[in-house]
């Protein structure tokens, strides 16, 4: 209600629109619910690549199974990231992008039902079983081929930038097909799908280097990574909650159980925090040249997130006598994702403000002393529970290091960087 009487909200249709590009300087965009949708669904793939590692990582079968989560977690990833990016610059939120982006999503569904025969075909070692996987793979990468054309035809600004985008993207999907139906051995299929990795990331820097850059808005991709970490930190909790669930049907809520439904919310929330004392978006817009490696930069963060979930189910599978490794490499199933995650926020700050500061360098040590004590403490014979609590504690040093002291020189890191 204002002072003039109610508002009203204007409701518009969705014909279509030219694709001549979206203003980066746009005062309020925020997250579409297309795209929030679009992230529901590729969390569910994300979770079905967790719960596959956490299976192979709980029979010890640990080559196999990060093998296959790295391929699964780039497909997945690198598909979201394509598309959030043009949607940034191009999105006009018309009949036809929406329905363009809903083809991706029913690739994304069918991707995440091939993730069980790539692990299982890995594990086997014999060749890669990756039809299902490509095929929803292929799926939207050609409904970016059409989008991307679509705005090569309507934006003559940025026509060059969006074919060097399609020629990549259509070079890459011919070599994943071939991967998919020649009879490959597993390594050659390893080797191949390395040469079509390196296509695909090459396309963004060639396109948005040599022809110009896409109109893409600063805040907007950084409220688009934040949520998608967000979400993916959520279905942590939730597939810890599910495995949870079979330990206390089976033992009842014993000690064990409630510590490391503990652990996984501490290490949520601890998680969550160190994820958000960067400002990207601010320096993204003050200094475009630096997305690059920033863009990049959150695939491992994006996976050490999935992979911590997967640790915290991979405990649960202990507790309840399903798995076949120890005390110890179950701590270190949740420890090492935590501390790629750790690794991969300090790096973004690097990435992002261009400079180190040595208070890092400290709380990087205390951070590693935290992590190293979770698997020591379990050679040493204290519960897997405990051990995990020792591991939730890691996040807690940069957030209490950033709370205490750090916020000082990273505001004045974020002025140097965006020059106010």
């Amino acid at each position: 209600m204002s002072e003039h009487g109610p508002v009203v909200e204007t409701h518009r249709t969705h014909r279509v629109r030219r694709m001549a590009g979206r203003d980066p300087h746009e005062v309020g965009r925020t997250t579409t619910t297309l795209e929030l949708l679009y992230d529901l669904v590729f969390v569910v793939a994300i979770g079905q690549a967790a719960n596959q590692f956490a299976h192979l990582l709980a029979e010890g079968h640990f080559g196999a199974a990060i093998g296959a989560f790295a391929f699964a977690m780039y497909a997945v990833l690198w598909a979201w990231i394509s598309f959030s990016w043009f949607s940034s610059a191009f999105d006009t939120d018309d009949w036809i992008h929406r329905l363009a982006t809903m083809v991706q999503m029913v690739g994304a569904t069918i991707m995440a039902l091939g993730l069980p025969p790539v692990f299982h075909s890995i594990d086997e070692g014999h060749s890669l079983d990756n039809r299902l996987v490509v095929a929803g793979y292929v799926v939207m990468r050609i409904a970016m081929v059409f989008m991307w054309l679509r705005a090569a035809s309507q934006s003559p600004k940025h026509r060059a930038t969006c074919m060097t985008y399609v020629w990549t993207i259509v070079i890459a999907q011919v070599g994943w097909i071939a991967t998919a139906l020649l009879p490959m051995t597993l390594t050659q299929t390893l080797l191949a799908g390395g040469l079509l990795l390196a296509i695909e990331l090459l396309g963004p820097y060639l396109a948005e280097t040599r022809h110009g850059s896409t109109p893409w808005h600063a805040h907007h991709i950084a409220e688009r990574y934040g949520l998608l970490a967000i979400i993916a930190l959520g279905e942590g909790v939730v597939g810890t909650v599910a495995s949870l669930s079979a330990v206390v049907e089976s033992h009842g809520w014993t000690l064990d159980a409630v510590l490391v439904a503990c652990a996984g919310m501490g290490l949520t929330f601890g998680m969550w925090w160190a994820y958000f004392l960067i400002a990207a978006g601010d320096v993204l817009h003050a200094r475009r040249e630096r997305a690059y490696k920033w863009a990049y930069s959150g695939m491992p963060i994006f996976a050490a997130i999935a992979a911590t979930g997967a640790g915290l189910h991979v405990a649960a599978l202990v507790l309840e006598g399903k798995a076949h490794i120890g005390p110890v490499a179950a701590v270190l199933a949740l420890a090492v994702p935590v501390a790629v995650y750790l690794l991969g926020i300090y790096w973004l700050y690097s990435v992002l403000y261009d400079e180190y500061h040595w208070f890092h360098g400290l709380l990087l040590v205390v951070t590693a002393a935290v992590l190293a004590a979770g698997p020591t403490a379990a050679y040493l014979g204290l519960s897997v529970p405990m051990c995990l609590l020792i591991v939730m504690a890691a996040p807690a040093v940069t957030v209490v290091g950033y709370e205490v002291f750090g916020y000082r020189h990273v505001g004045d890191a974020l002025r140097r960087a965006t020059g106010a």
